[in-house]
């Protein structure tokens, strides 16, 4: 290969020394020899690089992304409770009917409820609160539906809130979206 300065004798001996250590990946032609005067003594050769030939590798086969994971059960229940209670066929141990009373009653009843639902082992509870409505938040005091809009405060504030693994909305059999299913831990 020439240079664009050319090589001195010493720097084109060194060159020719490397050059015979080296394997090259292609086979190398010598180019032809250029026209023109010939010089007095022997010239080095010059060699050209053959060209590799260009190859591109197939892509690789992107993988599949993995399947989305089964969808999880909400925390608190294992998959018995939840076939459990998509079952049609379940019934609540105990029932509170909230329904029609103030959020003063219904707080108070609720309450009670618990504690004898408790008492009395219960593990599946129905709460009956009413279809929630929609109105604005400051008229859920007095309006229909403050109690469906209160309900899942008053469970996680309230002294049972312990007790309670986990809260679902109920079948349609048992009220659908006016009532819940309240999961109460065992008893130990």
């Amino acid at each position: 290969m020439s240079h664009p300065r050319g090589l001195s004798a010493e720097e084109a001996a060194a060159w020719e020394r490397l050059a015979k250590t080296v394997t090259p990946l292609a086979p190398v032609r010598p180019a032809p020899a250029a026209p023109g005067p010939a010089k007095a003594g022997k010239a080095p050769p010059v060699f050209v690089k053959a060209k590799p030939a260009v190859t591109r590798a197939a892509p690789a086969p992107r993988a599949a992304p993995p399947p989305p994971p089964p969808p999880q059960p909400a925390p608190g229940l294992d998959s018995h409770w939840e076939r459990r209670l998509a079952r049609t066929s379940t019934d609540p141990d105990f029932t509170l009917d909230l329904h029609g009373h103030t959020l003063d009653q219904a707080y108070r009843r609720l309450d009670d409820g618990l504690v004898q639902a408790k008492a009395m082992g219960a593990r599946l509870v129905l709460v009956v609160t009413g279809k929630s409505r929609p109105v604005d938040a400051a008229d859920r005091g007095s309006k229909r539906g403050a109690i469906r809009a209160k309900i899942l405060d008053w469970l996680a504030a309230g002294s049972h809130a312990a007790d309670i693994a986990a809260v679902r909305q109920a079948h349609r059999r048992h009220g659908g979206d006016g009532a819940l299913y309240l999961v109460l831990k065992r008893r130990r």
